[in-house]
């Protein structure tokens, strides 16, 4: 049978920006907040340190390299890096993507996830709750001038496809003020400039309409959609069936009550049988997951993580997936480098290559 694609998203937050200096202090990188974290409760395994690839800067070539490598040799055929584009050509983190772009690095392809949502300080405990940047929609020249800014990117042989058309992943699609107008417009632009169209895929829950919202396909956010399937099970189910909402889209304040998790509760729900067939979507796991260095108390942890259980989660992501076409069996990894999430597949001091290899096996197995 043939393997899944997997598909790790990468954060580009590895190398000091102007902006970030400017709100969290000079030379402000994903590291800050890593390395700073503690642990904030009996057997809370903080901080988290890398160990083969170090604290590493995006802006040296020979990382890239080192993480391509590494990916290959483990059975990830791309990284999906988070793309920020804020409105009217404001952009942000978009060298490490414009690097690897321009490079002769060719063990791993790549795709785009546009991040599509405002930046607030909130996410980063910021007690003043400011807004850093927002998110703009400012109509067809600026939707037609970000097609243009990831055009090179579609057109390059490495960028990753669904039926010889690009993947273009839109986080928080619904932010979006005509999202089938958005759509329209590149699909006309990629067919007039010798594409065959773009995949559009909504990284939202379930519940998302993204069929008539003019999307391909849906990825659900992981964990997070699967927190709240552990913690309130049938309360959960008939909350959505009233209202339209999961419990882990409302505001709670107890820590204990809604921030802990078991990692085999988290595979146990990632089986993925109430889902409808009907219902187009790549799923996917985390091989771990402790938001504690961003967010403080309020962050939420899997404890007891495993590499036996990651294995299982992916066992569970490829059952949905494996009577797909061959190039649609993808399952994405949420994700390659996202440190101060506690979430990662790069080795680090406790575990080393633990999750790469179980991925490595999981390939070798399908």
């Amino acid at each position: 049978m043939s393997k899944a694609r997997v598909i790790a998203y990468y954060l580009p937050q590895f190398h000091p920006v102007a902006e970030n200096d400017e709100w969290w202090g000079k030379g402000f990188t994903e590291w800050t907040n890593v390395g700073k974290a503690k642990p904030l409760f009996k057997g809370h395994d903080q901080p988290k340190l890398p160990a083969d690839l170090g604290y590493y800067d995006l802006r040296v070539p020979e990382v890239l390299e080192q993480q391509a490598k590494m990916a290959k040799e483990h059975g990830v055929e791309g990284f999906c890096y988070w793309h920020y584009w804020f409105g009217d050509g404001k952009r942000l983190l978009e060298k490490p993507f414009q690097a690897h772009l321009k490079s002769n690095v060719s063990d791993v392809g790549f795709s785009l996830a546009w991040a599509n949502v405002k930046w607030g300080g909130l996410d980063y405990g910021d007690k003043f709750k400011r807004l850093l940047m927002d998110q703009t929609y400012s109509g067809i020249e600026d939707y037609t001038n970000h097609f243009y800014e990831v055009l090179p990117a579609f057109k390059d042989k490495r960028y990753l496809t669904i039926n010889d058309k690009p993947i273009f992943t839109i986080y928080n699609p619904s932010g979006l003020p005509d999202s089938n107008a958005f759509i329209k417009l590149w699909n006309k632009l990629a067919v007039e400039n010798g594409l065959k169209g773009v995949y559009f895929i909504a990284y939202q829950h379930f519940d998302f309409p993204y069929k008539e919202q003019g999307f391909d396909a849906l990825t659900p956010p992981s964990p997070s959609h699967l927190f709240s399937r552990v913690k309130y099970g049938f309360l959960d189910k008939l909350v959505n069936k009233v209202t339209g909402y999961r419990l882990n889209q409302f505001k709670y304040k107890s820590f204990k009550l809604r921030n802990i998790y078991n990692h085999s509760k988290i595979v146990e729900a990632s089986d993925y049988r109430d889902i409808p067939k009907s219902v187009k979507f790549y799923p996917s796991c985390s091989p771990n997951w402790d938001h504690t260095p961003r967010s403080g108390h309020k962050g939420q942890v899997i404890i007891n993580t495993k590499p036996e259980l990651f294995f299982k989660n992916l066992e569970n992501c490829y059952d949905r997936i494996k009577n797909y076409n061959k190039d649609e069996r993808i399952i994405f990894i949420k994700a390659w480098n996202e440190w101060a999430e506690g979430n990662y597949l790069e080795p680090d001091q406790k575990n080393g290559f633990n999750n790469l290899n179980e991925i490595k096996k999981f390939q070798e197995r399908t």
